[in-house]
C-alpha cells in the first residue's frame, strides 16, 4: 500500500513578502494583514536593513516605501534593479505621496505597481495576491 495522496502531493511553500517601510505603525499593519492571510512576512525599516534581509532570503514580492530614511525607496528599487539575484523580484511602491508624479517616478525607478497609504486590509490583500499571480518581474 503506497502513501496516501495527501501525502504525495507537495505542500505550498508560502510566500515571503518584503516590506521596506520606516513607519512602525504602518509596518505593524500591513504585516498583521499580510500574515492574517497566509503569507510569511518580513519587515525592513531602511534599504540597509532590508540589504540584510534579501543577503540571507528572496521573498516573493517586495512592498517598498518611497520616503524611507538615509537611502529612498527609489533609488533602491533601483539597486535592486542593477543586481542579477534581486532584478527579477517584483516591486510594488506602497506610499502616502499620492500624486501622479510620484507614481510615474515609482514606476522608472522599476517598481512593477503603486500602492496609496492609508490601505485597507481587503485591498491590500488583493493587490499583494495579484502581483504574486503575475510571476517574476
Amino acid at each position: 500500500m503506497g502513501a496516501p495522496p495527501s501525502a504525495m502531493m507537495k505542500k505550498k511553500k508560502t510566500p515571503l513578502i518584503l516590506i521596506v517601510e520606516d513607519d512602525p505603525a504602518s509596518l505593524l499593519l500591513a504585516s498583521t494583514v499580510l500574515e492574517a492571510a497566509g503569507y510569511e512576512v518580513a519587515g525592513s525599516a531602511s534599504a540597509e536593513d532590508a540589504r540584510e534581509t534579501l543577503a540571507k532570503r528572496k521573498p516573493a514580492l517586495i512592498l517598498m516605501d518611497i520616503g524611507l530614511p538615509g537611502m529612498d525607496g527609489l533609488d533602491f528599487t533601483r539597486e535592486l534593479r542593477s543586481k542579477s539575484r534581486t532584478a527579477g523580484i517584483p516591486i510594488v511602491a506602497l506610499t502616502g505621496l499620492n500624486m501622479p508624479l510620484y507614481e510615474r517616478s515609482a514606476k522608472a525607478a522599476g517598481c512593477q505597481g503603486f500602492i496609496v497609504k492609508p490601505v485597507s486590509p481587503a485591498v491590500l490583500t488583493t493587490e499583494v495576491r495579484n502581483f504574486l499571480s503575475r510571476g517574476p518581474g
